[in-house]
């Protein structure tokens, strides 16, 4: 089938233009295009091990509301200037209010199992010792089969994770729960570490101190992690995912 005109100049001018191009170039581009399908491969589908490389958004602190202001009654006692009842002291309570969580995470599982299966079969056949089948061999009649199979897995994970962060009140409820956010952010000198909490903790569950110790907290999410020169060198290379992305074993 032949080409149509315009059809045979495109390819006619896409062949001068491969030929006019220095040879270094053509390697070059031979060189990059291979490298360029691995990266393409390789970086949606490994994220860094879903550790990110900033901090999340949502986790700053939140501030009280104003008070709205005050009509001129000539009364002293002002309940919107940060009034605290005697029973209350001082504990947190209202949104924008500081408290401190403490981290005592420590999450301990284990799992073994084992499975073994074991079958043996026989066939046999005795052939007459007279007749026109006697020229049988007893022993080439023989058969026999067996099947075994023993696997065995264990596995132990062990997380500990302790600390105090300080978060701040973002909602208070009517049933006497609040949910609260906070994150820590450490700028080292090869990068930079955060950890960001959030949950609902009961209002009754907070000391005198304003502490609540993170088993108390429900719905609670815990994040730390980093970046920086440390991070990167404790993570497996590009390279090296593709291989095993791409490995059957």
């Amino acid at each position: 089938m032949m080409d149509s005109p315009f059809e045979a100049a495109f390819r006619a001018s896409a062949a001068s233009a491969q030929a006019d191009k220095p040879l270094g170039l053509r390697l070059l581009a031979c060189l990059l295009v291979p490298p360029a399908i691995v990266l393409a491969a390789v970086l949606p589908a490994h994220p860094a091990h879903g550790r990110p490389a900033r901090p999340a958004e949502g986790f700053a602190p939140v501030l009280p509301a104003a008070p709205a202001p005050r009509a001129a009654d000539g009364a002293i006692f002002n309940v919107a200037a940060g009034y605290t009842g005697l029973v209350e002291g001082r504990r947190a309570h209202a949104v924008g209010d500081p408290l401190t969580i403490i981290l005592t995470e420590q999450i301990n599982s284990s799992k073994t199992a084992a499975s073994k299966t074991q079958k043996n079969g026989g066939f046999n056949v005795v052939p007459p010792t007279a007749g026109p089948l006697s020229f049988l061999d007893p022993n080439a009649l023989k058969a026999s089969g067996g099947s075994s199979f023993n696997g065995q897995g264990n596995a132990t994970q062990t997380s500990t994770l302790g600390g105090e962060v300080s978060v701040t009140i973002a909602e208070v409820r009517p049933n006497g729960t609040a949910l609260v956010v906070g994150e820590k952010r450490l700028l080292l000198s090869q990068g930079q570490e955060w950890v960001q909490v959030s949950g609902i903790v009961r209002l009754g569950d907070i000391d005198a101190d304003n502490r609540v110790r993170s088993t108390q907290v429900a719905d609670a999410r815990v994040t730390y992690t980093g970046n920086g020169a440390v991070g990167r060198a404790s993570r497996e290379g590009w390279l090296s995912k593709f291989f095993n992305m791409i490995s059957p074993f």
